[in-house]
């Protein structure tokens, strides 16, 4: 996932005592289910099966894990919910804006984006469970799962965790995280929402969470100048350009991690008004970072029990 992890389990209350042979074994048993995530849906890896399947010439179905189907099926649901907002097949966008695996110099042409327009969009991809498998009406159709992939690694690594009997525990992969149960202070887990600055980290918010997902997308990290103009990473699917509203993050709680990552990456294209309004309407629970000059402000909706301002320690 070209990110990093961090694991936090409460051993105090497990099953039965953990030692560090223990600790060894389950890090292993962990590092294996993302090495096979990883293998399903990396486009860092040129053998994984979301690399087979971009370089997939053909318009038949394409066979896949069970798992590979099911985040795809789950972000087409999504990119139908947020009106093509969210949509896996932006990756073309991605690499014509430099954002992907070659740095960009020059910017592309209209003519360039007005004919992969006409290459990508979610309704030109199609996903089965049952047997798994993947289909593309169009033959240079890619897709990019970075925006939901690490919510669902997330999820995947808590309920194994929770199978094992390690009922508390904080998972968190590249930002994205899943908090079950109480901290080893027997609390909700405490979290940070990051100030969008370069210079130095500081918390925005900070977030008191218990079972539950948070995943938060932003434009302050990825992005160039060029000509004076500021280009973020994030791509509206529709007009296949850098987003330039005055949003810079976007942190949203759910249950299910994968949802809150593919939710802040919509609401991050959709921009402060949109996003609000979509918010609202789908009874999400968010927090938004906007630009104000030379300053920030921000609005959440989310209560007492997820969100206290400052650093309170």
């Amino acid at each position: 996932m070209g990110t990093t992890y961090h694991i936090t389990v409460v051993t105090k209350d497990a099953p039965t005592p953990v030692n560090v042979s223990d600790a060894k074994e389950l890090k292993r048993r962990i590092e294996t289910l993302l090495e096979s995530i990883n293998q399903q849906m990396s486009t860092y890896l040129q053998d994984s099966e979301i690399s087979q399947f971009n370089r997939y010439q053909k318009t038949d179905w394409f066979k896949v894990s069970h798992d590979f189907a099911f985040v795809v099926d789950n972000a087409q649901q999504l990119s139908q919910r947020t009106q093509g907002a969210f949509d896996i097949s932006v990756l073309p966008f991605v690499e014509l804006w430099g954002f992907g695996s070659k740095t960009q110099y020059t910017l592309p042409s209209d003519k360039q984006i007005t004919a992969l327009l006409a290459e990508t969009g979610y309704d030109k991809l199609h996903a089965r469970l049952q047997p798994p498998a993947l289909k593309k009406d169009s033959a240079g159709l890619k897709i990019d799962l970075s925006a939901i992939a690490k919510g669902f690694a997330v999820d995947k690594l808590s309920a194994y965790l929770e199978k094992q009997g390690y009922l508390n525990h904080l998972v968190e992969i590249g930002g994205e995280i899943k908090a079950k149960g109480k901290n080893a202070r027997g609390e909700a887990w405490k979290i940070a929402i990051e100030q969008p600055q370069q210079a130095r980290a500081a918390a925005s918010r900070i977030l008191r969470i218990s079972d539950t997902g948070v995943a938060t997308s932003g434009d302050y990290r990825n992005y160039y100048i060029k000509d004076g103009v500021r280009f973020s990473h994030t791509i509206n699917p529709q007009t296949g350009r850098p987003v330039t509203h005055k949003l810079a993050s976007v942190t949203v709680v759910h249950k299910s991690c994968m949802i809150a990552d593919a939710y802040a990456t919509a609401i991050m294209v959709m921009g402060e008004i949109k996003g609000k309004r979509f918010i609202l309407q789908n009874s999400l629970k968010a927090n938004m970072i906007i630009r104000d000059a030379d300053s920030f402000k921000s609005w959440s909706n989310l209560l007492v029990k997820y969100i206290k301002k400052g650093g309170d320690g």
